[in-house]
């Protein structure tokens, strides 16, 4: 499970943020789930977080690093060459200082073991600066690797623990990740880390690929093993579907769906998928994904859950996370939202904890500052939709109500005016 990620200098996340998924120390949690670590300790992690922001704020770019962290892992000794540099790195753009600075990369997670793993590292524009991998097998910290560019024996395996250094070391370009090199060769010990990363943080956002995503989740209609999920998913988003009908069609396309529209299962017809609307055909789209998802126990990153979902089905979403009926391997959900009633359920009551609730806000240097809406404190009564929305916790924008309308009639009268 991941635990915690910090990143700083990517996009408009210029000094270091770190989001968490475990629950803050003293808080109680219904939803969050109990990791028994190697050590004998237990962990409280939550399976769902959600990113708050206005517009802009920089909520999807917590979303964007996390993927760039995932592409410089699996990417980095494969795909860069060595006169390609970084490719892609995007650091904060707004004072030259940043463009300069190397961008931070930094998961801290639990394998199938119950040993902690923190691993991270540091990219230039041509190379990798610092790369470092920690374990907690006995919960205190073993360095397993420890790398620096900028020292005149960039590599050091403190423990002589991982086999095969010296070839590694001799063998990893400058751009190139060490654990990236080790799992081109199944290296026994490194290749775990990046099998974590290689089998989490799958991004999915609801406009796009949504032609790949229909034909996965059309495929599974055909499969006995998850059909009826697909099938009981279309019928609870209160979409007025009593089915669907799907065929197979030959070569590689996709199959053909028609879902079956009416109050009653025996008068239902069947609509051409053409004519389905948009927001159904994202829930659709989504349905796949979201069952591989929680199959496999990964770390799903849905950026902007509401762009193209009703409210219910995002909340939907959330739930089959949260339950621990639908949710038996302990996937995770990270999502973006702007959708202020994904905080309220329609008959009162939390969709999510306090400190499952993340907001982005950006200073006036335009850096995005994270923070967790538990950092408040609100009551058991309080209500955090309203509050929310009122400012209480900033990360709203910054306009008072009809300001936008005035600024527009007195350009409109200026034009008139010819000033």
């Amino acid at each position: 499970m991941l635990l915690r990620f910090r990143t700083a200098n990517v996009r408009s996340l210029r000094d270091e943020q770190e989001l968490s998924f475990v629950v803050p120390p003293g808080e109680e949690s219904d939803v969050a789930r109990t990791v028994r670590l190697s050590d004998g300790k237990q962990l409280a992690v939550y399976p769902a977080v959600g990113v708050f922001g206005a517009n802009a704020s920089g909520k999807s770019n917590v979303i964007t690093a996390l993927k760039k962290m995932r592409s410089a892992v699996l990417d980095s000794y494969g795909l860069w060459t060595s006169y390609t540099g970084v490719p892609e790195r995007e650091p904060f753009a707004l004072d030259a200082e940043s463009a300069e600075a190397s961008s931070f990369y930094e998961a801290d997670f639990v394998l199938e073991d119950g040993v902690r793993w923190t691993y991270g590292f540091e990219l230039g524009d041509r190379r990798v600066e610092t790369e470092w991998l920690h374990a907690y097998p006995k919960g205190r910290r073993q360095v397993w690797l420890d790398r620096d560019a900028s020292r005149e024996s960039v590599y050091d395996f403190p423990g002589d623990r991982v086999q095969d250094r010296a070839r590694l070391a001799r063998s990893t370009r400058p751009n190139a990740l060490l654990i990236s090199r080790a799992a081109s060769d199944n290296h026994p010990q490194l290749s775990r880390i990046y099998d974590w990363f290689r089998s989490n943080l799958w991004d999915i956002t609801p406009e796009t690929e949504l032609r790949d995503r229909e034909a996965y989740t059309a495929q599974q209609l055909l499969d006995g093993a998850n059909e009826k999920r697909v099938r009981e998913l279309l019928r609870v988003a209160d979409l007025g579907i009593q089915g669907a009908e799907v065929e197979p069609r030959p070569g590689a396309k996709a199959p053909a769906v028609r879902l079956l529209h009416g109050s009653e299962p025996d008068t239902a017809v069947a609509l051409d998928w053409a004519k389905e609307s948009f927001g159904t055909r994202s829930w659709f789209a989504l349905i796949g994904p979201l069952l591989l998802a929680l199959d496999r126990g990964a770390v799903l990153l849905v950026d902007e859950l509401d762009a193209s979902l009703h409210p219910r089905f995002a909340s939907e979403v959330v739930r089959l996370f949260q339950a621990s009926w639908s949710n038996k391997l302990d996937a995770q959900l990270l999502f973006t939202s702007h959708d202020a009633s994904l905080l309220k359920s329609p008959r009162g009551g939390r969709p999510l904890e306090p400190g499952q609730i993340w907001l982005t806000e950006k200073d006036k240097r335009g850096a995005t500052e994270l923070y967790p809406l538990s950092d408040f404190d609100p009551k058991p009564e309080e209500d955090i939709e309203d509050s929310y929305l009122a400012g209480a916790y900033g990360a709203v924008p910054n306009v008072d109500q009809g300001q936008i309308g005035r600024m527009v009639l007195t350009a409109l009268a200026g034009e008139a005016d010819g000033s």
